[in-house]
């Protein structure tokens, strides 16, 4: 009998400090598709309480990032929810009363040490070669002295006491039992001199009153996971699942994946970050399933997966912990394959802004007759506009030298274009297959191949060498476009034809 799957609370907790890259909108989909398929909730919560780092363009980005991606939120700062603030800057006191009962309990103290002192107190051990970690001197300090010293009006933060002696056992999903030594948890601070806390405490406070089931999060916080586990048995707190996801690697495989850009062959300059991929033509589709497959699978070969696919077949059991590298060639695959599977309707109305932002003056109507000529060699929305702009621009300019034909001279590519101008002037309309017979019986009686032909009359009527079927072309351009960009190119060829 399978077991009946409870509906699941999980959060996706951004700091509002920096770019919204594929690490968090992976993390942020994991969450999003395994609430859906559970029926649960899926909350958006901003960790802001770096006040010194936060950046409202970068809050703003999130939120258009999330919605680009189709990761709409069930609870957060922007629409409230029972467990509002969803921004942790406007529950500050919640995290202090939690804090003084940490410290009420034995399980947390007030530290008065300066930076100068702890600074000294690192270099001490670094030369003994020992791990930097806080040496524990005002943890034995009394009541009394602590009362003392803070109505004196000196600084203080307030440090998790950490266990001295025995171990204690973490359960991650993916990874299992982690078992570390208490000796080796250092003393961290949870709540700065300032009031403020600290992830460590803010963090672990929201997911108990928000009450979060499932916690998905990078490997990165692996180091510290032993201390949530700690803060969580300190208040006695049923814990959630721990979920530590794998780390994405450069495209070589080596190295954590750097917050820059990284060189692709065919477009140069790739983005990390989701509104640059979206600025360069990448569906939100394709980035989902891209992302989907960087640390989980449904199968061996299955790759294929709309929004909704993933949510019916997404299990947290399929997690993997290996780290996964970038793989752009990937994310060119995947964005032909959505393409293709777009409506016309759906892709023309994609397709549009990216012609605007170019500068072309694109009829919507006459997009509309281009797109599915274009729909299976594009891989990105952006090269759309490379292939296709000829269709809207009143001339073209092609190098003659481009013009000539492969394996021939420049007069016999012009007397080749000037035969195809005479056939073309007698066709009544360029219905495409009568068009493509004419030029292909022309091209046997010229004793040329139909691509040495097609070749030079593609270069003079689209002003480029790779570009959507000709004739097709040929058919919406017009009849007297085409003959005009002909005319042209036939007198570009005679003008650096040999003079005999």
């Amino acid at each position: 009998m399978v077991p009946e799957i409870k509906p699941a609370r999980v959060r996706f907790a951004p700091s509002p400090t920096g770019r919204f890259h594929i690490g968090s909108a992976r993390t942020a989909l994991y969450d999003y598709l395994y609430a859906r398929k559970t029926g649960g909730q899926f909350i958006l919560r901003l960790e802001d309480t770096d006040q010194k780092r936060f950046d409202p363009q970068s809050e703003s980005e999130f939120y258009e990032s999330l919605r680009w991606l189709g990761l709409h939120w069930d609870e957060g700062p922007d629409i409230g929810g029972p467990h509002a603030p969803y921004r942790q800057s406007e529950r500050v006191e919640l995290y202090q009363e939690y804090a003084d009962e940490l410290v009420a309990n034995g399980r947390a103290y007030h530290c008065f040490c300066t930076p100068e002192r702890l600074s000294q107190v690192r270099q001490e051990q670094q030369k003994r070669k020992e791990p930097p970690r806080y040496d524990g001197l005002c943890r034995s300090l009394s009541e009394r002295e602590v009362n003392a010293r803070r109505d004196s009006g000196e600084s203080t933060v307030i440090r998790f006491k950490t266990p001295r002696e025995g171990v204690t056992t973490c359960i991650d999903l993916l990874r299992g039992p982690i078992t570390i030594d208490n000796a080796t948890v250092d003393d961290y601070i949870l709540v700065k001199s300032s009031g403020m806390p600290v992830y460590h405490l803010a963090a672990m406070v929201d997911d108990y009153l928000m009450e979060i089931t499932h916690v998905l999060r990078g490997s990165e916080w692996l180091p510290t996971f032993p201390l949530h586990v700690m803060i969580y048995q300190a208040l006695e707190w049923q814990q959630p699942q721990w979920v530590h996801l794998s780390i994405f690697l450069n495209p070589s495989g080596k190295g954590k994946l750097s917050k820059r850009r990284t060189t692709n062959q065919r477009t140069g300059a790739k983005a990390i970050y989701a509104l640059e991929l979206r600025q360069m033509g990448y569906l939100p589709e394709a980035v989902v399933n891209w992302i989907s497959l960087m640390g989980w699978s449904y199968d061996d070969h299955t790759e294929f997966f709309q929004m909704k696919d993933l949510i019916d077949k997404f299990t947290l059991e399929k997690l993997n912990p290996s780290p996964a590298a970038v793989n752009y060639s990937k994310l060119d695959h995947f964005n032909g394959l959505h393409i293709r599977a777009l409506s016309t309707e759906d892709l023309t109305e994609r397709l549009y802004p990216f012609f605007v932002n170019a500068d072309v003056q694109c009829d919507p109507g006459l997009l509309a007759e281009i797109t599915p000529l274009i729909q299976e060699r594009i891989r990105s929305l952006e090269e759309a506009v490379e292939m296709a702009a000829f269709f809207f621009n009143p001339t073209v300019d092609p190098d003659p030298q481009e013009l000539v034909g492969k394996n021939l001279t420049p007069a016999e590519s012009a007397t080749a274009t000037r035969q195809a101008l005479a056939v073309l002037r007698n066709l009544v309309s360029f219905e495409p297959e009568h068009t493509e017979a004419e030029l292909r019986k022309l091209a046997d009686t010229l004793g040329l191949s139909a691509g040495q032909l097609f070749g030079i009359l593609r270069v003079a009527i689209t002003g480029q060498r790779v570009s959507p079927p000709l004739i097709e072309s040929m058919s919406i351009i017009g009849t007297e476009t085409v003959l005009s960009r002909l005319e042209q190119a036939v007198e570009k060829l005679e003008g650096i034809a040999d003079p005999e």
